[in-house]
């Protein structure tokens, strides 16, 4: 098992843990761990928020969480954001519309669905105060890597690629047990760090993340690599704001 954690550290972080060849089989396979991949980058977004709010503006704090949890994560789903955007505001049919998903420019679309994301995103960690901005960066996060794992398990595949391998390893005879695995790992972090507050979150992520599979599917009559890198940075945005909601209602 440490290899596979080892491969899947390599795969979604920039952590300088040597991969082997089958970091994507690997990866894939486990693919149930990702929330606690997500708990451990959050843990060190957390952390370097907490630190840095004790000296400077929220606001500020809020734009170097975010920046850390893109330099963590290599920036691997900011793409998938960008692309994901392009394609749900062009026109046309799924085909054409995953053209332009793997073209190289980035149109209006993905320009706007990227900093409309980045920016409440980052506003939104400003607003967690000291006391709970570890917390809520790391539930987040668990969120976030949840969301692919349900990518993964209720999407179709639209061709093959990257993407392919994890599709598969969901849709198979142990799909559903690893599914599963990964919710009760993500609540087994939620719920003592932010108790009921954290319940909510991940079902606020968990219907974010069937509503963009449902997206997907209606633009592009599937999922592709680019939809779960998406949803990775979209459902985080969801579960910060749930999160806020449910502090300021209680």
């Amino acid at each position: 098992m440490l290899k596979e954690i080892r491969n899947l550290l390599s795969f979604l972080t920039i952590i300088p843990v040597s991969m082997d060849k089958d970091c994507l089989t690997d990866s894939a396979r486990c693919m149930f761990l990702f929330p606690l991949i997500g708990a451990f980058i959050g843990l060190l977004a957390g952390l370097f928020g907490w630190v840095t709010s004790h000296f400077l503006p929220s606001l500020v704090v809020g734009a170097l969480v975010l920046g850390a949890l893109l330099l963590i994560t290599g920036l691997h789903h900011t793409d998938g954001l960008l692309d994901f955007g392009d394609g749900v505001m062009a026109h046309g049919s799924a085909e054409r519309k995953i053209e332009i998903m793997h073209d190289q420019l980035t149109g209006a679309g993905g320009l706007s669905l990227g900093i409309m994301t980045f920016l409440t995103t980052a506003l939104s960690i400003a607003a967690l105060y000291k006391g709970i901005i570890i917390q809520g960066v790391i539930v987040a996060e668990v969120a976030a890597k949840l969301s692919m794992v349900i990518g993964a398990w209720a999407g179709n595949a639209v061709h093959q690629g990257m993407s392919t391998a994890f599709l598969e390893a969901m849709h198979g005879k142990n799909g559903n047990a690893r599914l599963l695995a990964a919710l009760a790992i993500s609540f087994a972090i939620a719920l003592p760090l932010l108790r009921l507050a954290g319940a909510f979150v991940l079902l606020a992520a968990l219907a974010a993340s069937f509503i963009m599979v449902g997206i997907s599917h209606r633009h592009f009559k599937g999922v592709t690599g680019d939809v779960l890198g998406a949803m990775n940075e979209i459902v985080r945005l969801v579960s910060l704001v749930a999160l806020l909601a449910v502090i300021r209602w209680a």
